[in-house]
């Protein structure tokens, strides 16, 4: 038997980097329980993550063992029949959780500051999307396309939980996901930083197309709201100009994560040689 696969009493010791959550004062980070072959592997594999306790099956731990090994946290071994992390019931944990703290991506002005010599960055910034699934999906995109954040109120958005962490297939732990006190002063941060900030709406007259190209080199910053209510007055009003998505036929409204990838897309365009 491996030396990791023995369960000791001694309360398990945090291994990772602290830190406050992102995008605001520092405060005392509260616990996540990450599950999933995918999101634990990636979690044990991401050196800005602090990991306090590892509960694997043996099958789990056999498929994880070298994410184990470099993440440095003695896993619990556990019987699927009787899985001893606090999960939702529905939860499809592949019999790996982990219990971690929130992951620390620093202050907005530093991580979306523009660099010289690199090309013009793109974010996200999501208005009320409370689904965790659809976030996760969007991180997974912006990942794809390189965005350097997706950004979101700390209130009325989807937390960083393990739902949201199995929806991202490990993008979590690499693709930088703020969580900000107010989303108009964010705003309003970005473009202090040169940021031309685009808002997605089905009745604007320009295309997303358009709108990217109308960037042209300059920072751009997308803002999505949820299916349905779309973004808040506020949040349009801040923006510089509003886009919508061309679309044929009767249906024209788009799952927000679809409409993110579509948005990012265009934003891509701009830089072909990427």
């Amino acid at each position: 038997m491996a030396e990791w696969e023995r369960t000791r009493s001694k309360p398990p010791r945090a291994v990772g980097r602290p830190g406050a959550r992102a995008g605001g004062p520092p405060e005392a980070p509260s616990r996540v329980w990450l599950f999933g072959l995918h999101a634990v592997r990636d979690a044990l594999l991401n050196p800005r993550r602090v990991r306090r306790r590892l509960i694997l099956t043996r099958n789990a731990a056999d498929r994880l063992g070298e994410a184990v090994a470099q993440g440095g946290l003695e896993p619990e071994i556990a019987d699927a029949r009787r899985f001893p992390a606090p999960l939702d019931p529905g939860s499809v944990h592949q019999g790996a959780a982990l219990e971690a703290d929130p992951l620390d991506w620093g202050a907005l002005e530093t991580l979306c500051a523009p660099r010289a010599g690199a090309a013009a960055p793109t974010v996200v910034l999501l208005d009320r999307v409370t689904d965790p699934h659809n976030v996760g999906a969007v991180l997974r995109t912006a990942e794809v396309f390189g965005a350097v954040a997706v950004i979101a109120p700390r209130r009325h958005a989807a937390p960083e939980t393990g739902a949201l962490a199995k929806a991202a297939s490990g993008a979590l732990e690499r693709q930088p996901y703020l969580r900000v006190g107010n989303l108009a002063q964010a705003m309003a941060d970005l473009r202090a930083l040169g940021y031309r900030l685009v808002g997605l709406d089905g009745a604007a007259e320009a295309t997303i197309g358009e709108a990217a190209a109308d960037a042209a080199q300059a920072p751009l910053g997308l803002a999505l709201g949820a299916e349905g209510p779309g973004l808040r007055q506020l949040t349009r009003e801040t923006c510089d100009a509003l886009a919508r998505i061309p679309a044929q036929g009767g249906f024209r409204s788009l799952n927000v994560s679809n409409a993110a990838a579509i948005a990012l897309y265009a934003a891509a365009l701009r830089h072909p040689a990427r």
